[in-house]
């Protein structure tokens, strides 16, 4: 089984060294995943359309960030200063998990090596997430008669907020977000499920209530797709985390997910979503685990049948 897999060298763009973002993880994640030889099919997403990006964001926020229009306040909320670049960075990543999800629906399974921008809103950006990817695959699939219904599932550290707000009026998609919850946004949306964990969780009460959730909604609601966000900042060395998972807490949440999805024959498309660590080699180590349990996942003689895949 060799995975479809996403990745744009333009994910990564050119960005201070004192900049907390960690942009240069996206190359380094790519380049560490080398080490798993012929597992991975590669694709080179486009650029999301216009078309795609309005079907959750507002026009007039549309032209100021394709312009560089936006003042002052509207990028320091964003957490980026303006750029050509970052404009063609954050599209590329919105198509990139478009493309993951159409992926997944013809083969079962797919992954893009960027993309959880959940806290993009509808006319503004906010916590480094310029064009919320989620919301974009998620309404252009529904609007396409692509899929009826579709879960995502947010296990960021941080809630999804942008994503429950756009999608809040489609009842065709269901929103799950856990997350820490005294951590970012301090304003919670309103997913349809969420689950706000206390700080200092660690690897087994995380993935014991994980697994009171997730099971039952996947077989009350019956989705066609599942987007999962694979938010590393859960991990207890994250800089912008309040829990405690360790590398093998990230491999079998990760690995629960996928085969969770699996096991019902439902696609399953994921993103890595949020990491924060000055060391990037360890970061990508961790973002690593999603792929590390797609592969594992893939290699199980259950799901290797193509009717699966």
């Amino acid at each position: 089984m060799m995975i479809p897999a996403v990745h744009h060298p333009d994910y990564t763009i050119s960005m201070p060294a004192s900049h907390p973002f960690p942009m240069a993880k996206f190359g380094v994640l790519r380049r560490q995943l080398t080490s798993f030889g012929t597992g991975f099919r590669w694709y080179s997403p486009e650029p999301a359309s216009r078309t795609a990006l309005e079907t959750v964001h507002d026009p007039r926020y549309l032209d100021d960030l394709f312009k560089g229009t936006l003042d002052r306040a509207a990028q320091r909320r964003s957490g980026f200063p303006w750029s050509e670049a970052l404009v063609q960075r954050v599209r590329l990543e919105t198509g990139g998990t478009c493309l993951a999800a159409r992926l997944a629906l013809a083969q079962g399974l797919a992954l893009n090596t960027a993309g959880g921008t959940h806290h993009a809103h509808a006319d503004f950006a906010s916590g480094y997430c310029l064009l919320n990817d989620i919301a974009v695959a998620a309404r252009t699939l529904l609007l396409e008669g692509a899929v009826a219904r579709l879960l995502i599932v947010d296990l960021d550290v941080h809630q999804g907020d942008g994503t429950a707000r756009l999608l809040a009026n489609e009842p065709r998609a269901l929103t799950f977000s856990m997350h820490a919850a005294r951590n970012f946004p301090a304003r919670k949306a309103t997913s349809d499920r969420d689950v706000g964990l206390e700080s200092g969780v660690g690897d087994e009460g995380y993935l014991e209530t994980l697994a009171g959730v997730l099971p039952r909604l996947l077989d009350a609601f019956r989705p066609e797709l599942v987007l999962y966000d694979a938010g590393v900042d859960v991990h207890a060395a994250d800089r912008l985390g309040h829990l405690c998972l360790s590398d093998d807490g990230l491999y079998r949440r990760d690995r629960f997910v996928i085969e969770a999805a699996r096991n019902r024959g439902i696609p399953i498309a994921a993103v890595i979503g949020g990491g924060y660590d000055r060391d990037i080699d360890a970061l990508c180590h961790r973002h690593g685990q999603l792929f590390r349990a797609a592969v594992g996942v893939a290699g199980d003689s259950r799901y290797n049948r193509r009717s699966e895949f």
